[in-house]
């Protein structure tokens, strides 16, 4: 069974090739158009996607060693995402479905980031808890099996991806912000300053509260000393970071306790924050947790967790039409 997956639910062009539930290969074309604009922009993303996306497939085919007519089906990204974005990989995987005669096979990006976890190293057994954080999400995800599972808390209002890119932006720091913060606070005090965490009930989370108080923070800090945030940069970001990890893992902990789980994952572009793993590794120690870090190359969006969903889906008899349309806001159901 040899699937070809395609991930363009954002500003990743990606493709992978998964045979019998084994990755071959997983290529990924970046587009660096949108550092100077501090974000991604979807018009500018969607026209790089429909440059990329025919090379970067070809070239997944023929590292893999295969022919095209070898695909046995066509697993990609239906949602959530870009509009534009998606419509590309969306297009492309129908004319090629249609042009092969071959299934298609939609797939949910959040699944896609779970099941990151089954491509290689140490798996996790079920059921088990997922963290999975990026910058558009942040769910706590109960997984019982490969094809069910059920956020059991989600934020209600900003990601924590978001909140890691919107406090590097007042920082001064360049884009994608998170990976900057993580760097910045590897020479900082986290211990140095004190952001108050917000909590709502159940297991959700709320990072809007915590980005208004932050803003607030460094305004009055300035109007003592103009130059309070390049002074003292390295402990600011230690210490926002040390925060936002500390929000994520107060309701970890209390979702693991609950349930009495005590395999635990973590998913998404924003686990492959150093400060997120290692303090999730401390934590383990103290709960006697199995924890699962993916590799730095399946955190991100890539597709090789595409295809391997799709694998898994395809085995279950998940299969999609020519009528599936992409799902910007695609809800977690299964």
């Amino acid at each position: 069974m040899t699937i070809l997956g395609i991930e363009s639910s954002c500003d990743e062009s990606a493709a992978a090739i998964c045979k019998d539930g084994e990755i071959l290969n997983n290529k990924i074309a970046t587009q660096d158009v949108h550092i100077k604009y501090g974000g991604v922009v979807p018009e500018l993303a969607s026209r790089a996607h429909q440059q990329n996306i025919v090379p970067i497939v070809s070239q997944s085919i023929q590292e893999a060693g295969i022919d095209i007519n070898d695909i046995d089906a066509i697993a990609y990204t239906q949602g959530p995402g870009l509009l534009g974005a998606l419509l590309v990989g969306n297009s492309f995987a129908k004319g090629l479905a249609l042009s092969l005669n071959k299934p298609l096979i939609p797939v949910n990006h959040m699944h896609g980031h779970i099941m990151a976890h089954f491509i290689k190293g140490d798996k996790p057994q079920f059921p088990f808890i997922c963290l999975t954080v990026s910058g558009g999400h942040t769910q706590i995800v109960l997984v019982s099996s490969f094809t069910d599972m059920k956020i059991i808390g989600s934020t209600i209002d900003d990601a924590v991806g978001e909140a890691f890119d919107k406090s590097a932006k007042l920082l001064g720091l360049g884009y994608p912000g998170g990976p900057q913060i993580d760097k910045l606070a590897s020479n900082g005090n986290q211990s140095k300053y004190h952001f108050k965490a917000f909590e709502i009930g159940g297991y959700n989370y709320s990072f809007s509260g915590i980005k208004t108080s932050f803003l607030y923070f460094l305004k009055d800090q300035q109007k003592q000393n103009p130059n309070f945030i390049s002074e003292n940069k390295a402990d600011l970001a230690a210490s926002i970071q040390f925060t936002l990890i500390e929000m994520l893992m107060i309701k970890l902990k209390k979702a693991a306790h609950d349930l009495k789980i005590s395999e635990i994952a973590i998913a998404g572009g924003v686990s492959a924050n150093s400060g997120l793993r290692n303090r999730l590794k401390e934590i383990a120690k103290e709960e006697y947790w199995n924890t699962y870090i993916t590799d730095l190359e399946y955190c991100t969006d890539n597709a090789a967790m595409i295809a391997l969903t799709g694998y898994f889906q395809y085995k279950s008899g998940q299969l999609g039409s020519l009528r599936d349309q992409p799902k910007p806001r695609m809800s977690f159901n299964f």
